[in-house]
């Protein structure tokens, strides 16, 4: 079984790689988080810079993911500046009333956005493995739900209910249909099917 330790000291994400993985592929926590200067333009450069700083530490094969939130109307907003938006702001429900207030005032003809992740699984400078997933849906018009982190709360996905609901309100359904989850399906499906790299 293939063991990878995650590019982040962020135990709740290690524990989110495994459920998403089911088991069979063991993400670890990395034991001290680095700091990568994220320089970037693109989700999968900034994924290969974070899993390369730890690979060259800790000497073992590593799993990196970048991710964020593309507006659609404000496309250079936020991408791989999502976590590092508006850096003067507390925390991410401050962060999403800067956008909401933003759409309020520009009144843009759509609000439709989607999440980007980018995996990147790090072998050597040789080998290294990158998988993306999306999720589409739009920017609601106030905050909702307190199940989610980050833009969870104004972003509502594409779903056949179209209820509404916000990332935010639907833990179980983004478990199994976020970015996230899209992009560990992939890979886990590839490693799965690689006979050199089988869990």
């Amino acid at each position: 079984m293939k063991t990878f330790l995650l590019a982040s000291g962020n135990k709740h994400k290690a524990e989110e790689f495994k459920e998403l993985f089911h088991g069979q592929l063991i993400v670890n926590a990395s034991p001290g988080t680095l700091e990568v200067d994220e320089t970037g333009k693109t989700f999968t450069e900034n994924a290969l810079l974070k899993a390369k700083a730890y690979f060259e530490v800790y000497k073992v094969p590593t799993l990196a993911d970048d991710s964020g939130l593309i507006l659609d109307a404000f496309p250079e907003l936020l991408g791989v500046r999502s976590a590092r938006f508006e850096p003067e702001l507390k925390d991410y429900s401050q962060k999403c009333d800067r956008i909401l207030d933003l759409y309020r005032e520009k009144n843009p003809p759509t609000r439709n956005a989607y999440f980007v992740c980018v995996l990147c699984f790090y072998f050597s400078q040789e080998e290294y493995y990158f998988f993306e997933g999306r999720v589409h849906g739009t920017i609601g018009e106030k905050i909702s739900g307190v199940d989610g982190f980050g833009y969870d709360p104004i972003f509502i996905p594409e779903r056949k209910e179209n209820d509404g609901a916000t990332l935010a309100e639907l833990p179980v359904w983004k478990n199994e249909f976020s970015h996230r989850a899209k992009a560990s399906r992939t890979a886990l499906a590839f490693f799965q099917q690689s006979k050199d790299l089988s869990v």
